[in-house]
């Protein structure tokens, strides 16, 4: 038996104010039967895109609702996503009192990322607008990216987190490319390709052969169902966000 210190407490450990950044589940609904479901349609292609993530769950949507919430289930929910839950915020006392109960706690002073990502419906075709900022000199490999100098087939997946994507060969179709920063494709973009997929909707997608099956960024998607305007249609092109709408246009090399 390990023999007791004779040190002071102060000596052992220290307890130190920390701030700490997590992401928002901003529930909508008490029902976490539904919402297990909502979480694997929109998460279940994409295992790894949380990496055991702290996440707290905002309640301001649902502060007014007289259905109780089950914070056990809902918390298990998230750990099997891969999300660790830390906190609550926005509830009514009720609910506040029930979630320090299963052992979550009062989060208000926690400094909150945006919120994972949400789908939205596709947006008729965006008259191509003016870029702010002239794009930069091709090839540029930002600092720090995961680069991906192999071609990805279908069912294959390169997922960058935290950081940008560079990705110097085909993406075929059926194949994805994730990234919580921007995506670079040096080549055609055919297959599935998620910026800002931690919400960041600054992120963009370049690629100098604009074909994609499906492109997204801060969880505002497009698919093919609504066809690229001929002046970017496999040629180089950048996807951005404005707003709520995706804008997608043609690069000038």
């Amino acid at each position: 038996m390990a023999a007791p210190s004779s040190g002071s407490p102060s000596a052992l450990f220290d307890l130190k104010s920390a701030a700490l950044t997590a992401m928002a589940l901003v529930l909508k609904s008490t029902d976490v039967t539904a919402l297990a479901s909502a979480l694997e349609e929109r998460f279940g292609s994409t295992p790894s895109l949380f990496d055991h993530d702290p996440v707290v769950i905002d309640l301001q949507a649902v502060r007014e609702s007289t259905e109780a919430i089950d914070f056990e289930a809902l918390a298990a929910l998230l750990r099997q996503h891969r999300l660790q839950p830390v906190g609550v915020l926005g509830g009514s006392e009720d609910q506040m009192a029930q979630a320090l109960a299963a052992g979550l706690g009062d989060t208000p002073a926690l400094t909150v990322a945006p919120p994972a990502p949400k789908a939205a419906a596709p947006e008729p075709d965006p008259v191509p607008a003016v870029v702010d900022v002239p794009p930069p000199a091709w090839p540029v490999i930002p600092s720090g990216a995961l680069v991906v100098d192999k071609p990805l087939r279908s069912g294959q997946q390169a997922y960058a987190k935290g950081r940008d994507l560079v990705v110097l060969a085909v993406v075929s179709f059926g194949a994805e490319v994730i990234a919580d920063g921007n995506i670079h494709v040096y080549a055609p973009l055919r297959g599935r390709a998620i910026a800002g997929a931690k919400g960041d909707s600054s992120a963009r997608i370049f690629s100098i052969c604009m074909e994609p099956q499906l492109v997204s960024i801060a969880g505002t998607y497009r698919t093919t169902e609504t066809a690229l305007p001929a002046d970017v249609l496999g040629k180089p092109a950048q996807v951005r966000l404005d707003g709520e709408r995706l804008v997608v246009e043609a690069l000038k090399l």
